[in-house]
């Protein structure tokens, strides 16, 4: 394609604007594990493993599924601005960090679900405050399931009676973080403290106190300042994505589902918080492929409820600047 779109619009500026609106993208501990480069008419996505967390995801893993989020995100950005998107994953073998290139053959009309799922990129955040006394609908999680399943990768909603199995295998998990030294300096490098302004978790984004819920939020080690509210979780579901291999492509491909997934969520009114530290250790890893009758691979978890209408959500949490994660 030319080097400019209709309107005489430069293509590198529309991929650009790209990147940026994927600076919104869920990451593990919201390290941003990314970085964009524009150019030829491409948008090609890396690994940045200046930001991963070596000791808790040796294999890259969870950094790979942060930046398949970080995909999603920026193709839905180019879609609500009515372009054609082409993604190759793992475009050069020689190079791992390579996880994607985006290209823009053409022009395409831009539906309303496009746009809207495209706002939603900017008011989606994690809530792990506990969640109000009414359910999920069926169809919110039919609609997930289906969003999930459009970028190769499934979903798969926790029976009742199978969320105590999840929950022990949360706890097991956050407790072998917490016995490990290393992990919990990992942990204490990127979680908690108020002057959080780029990147990590701060302490406005965590509950003050444990949360009541039957399958434990992650364990920082750390209380933070948000008001964890006084509800329980008996009424959130729970959800596993989960696909063929434990491979990059799929780690990849399944945070374009956790993305797609999660915004389908927002915009139907419901909060979803990750949890993926049973996917960090082997033992608990196995015990989700369990749940899933030995189906396929996990690749994480998330609670789905709705939220207090009586109480805002927390704020939004740091974004690295555009200038550091996108070259031009």
């Amino acid at each position: 394609m030319s080097g400019e779109g209709t309107a005489g619009r430069p293509v590198a500026a529309a991929l650009a604007e790209a990147a940026d609106a994927a600076r919104l993208a869920p990451s593990v501990h919201n390290t941003q594990p990314w970085r964009w480069r524009v150019e030829g008419g491409a948008l090609d996505l890396y690994a940045d493993r200046s930001r991963a967390l070596p000791v808790a995801d040796p294999e890259g893993r969870l950094l790979t599924i942060s930046c398949g989020a970080a995909l999603h995100h920026a193709r839905t950005a180019l879609a609500a601005e009515g372009w054609q998107v082409r993604v190759a994953r793992l475009p050069t073998p020689a190079d791992p960090d390579h996880l994607a290139r985006i290209t823009v053959p053409g022009h395409a009309p831009v539906s309303a679900d496009a746009m809207r799922l495209f706002q939603t990129t900017q008011v989606r955040h994690t809530d792990r405050r506990s969640v109000s006394d009414n359910p999920v609908p069926v169809e919110t999680l039919d609609a997930m399931r289906r969003a999930a399943e459009a970028e190769g990768i499934y979903l798969h909603v926790v029976r009742d009676e199978d969320v105590p199995r999840l929950a022990s295998a949360v706890a097991h998990a956050d407790q072998v973080g917490l016995t490990d030294p290393a992990q919990r300096a990992e942990t204490a490098a990127w979680v908690g403290g108020a002057e959080r302004s780029t990147t990590g978790v701060p302490d406005s984004a965590l509950p003050a106190r444990p949360v009541q819920t039957g399958v434990p939020g992650r364990d920082f080690g750390h209380a933070g300042s948000l008001d964890p509210g006084t509800g329980h979780d008996r009424y959130a579901s729970y959800a596993i994505l989960f696909g063929p291999s434990d491979e990059p492509e799929a780690w990849l491909r399944a945070g374009e589902a956790l993305s797609a997934a999660w915004l389908t969520a927002v915009e139907r009114g419901a909060a979803v918080t990750p949890i993926t530290s049973a996917v960090e250790v082997a033992g608990t890893r196995e015990v989700l492929r369990r749940i899933l009758a030995g189906l396929g691979q996990p690749y994480a978890a998330m609670r789905v409820g709705l939220p207090d209408p009586e109480h805002a959500g927390p704020p939004h949490t740091g974004r690295l600047p555009a200038d550091e994660v996108v070259d031009r």
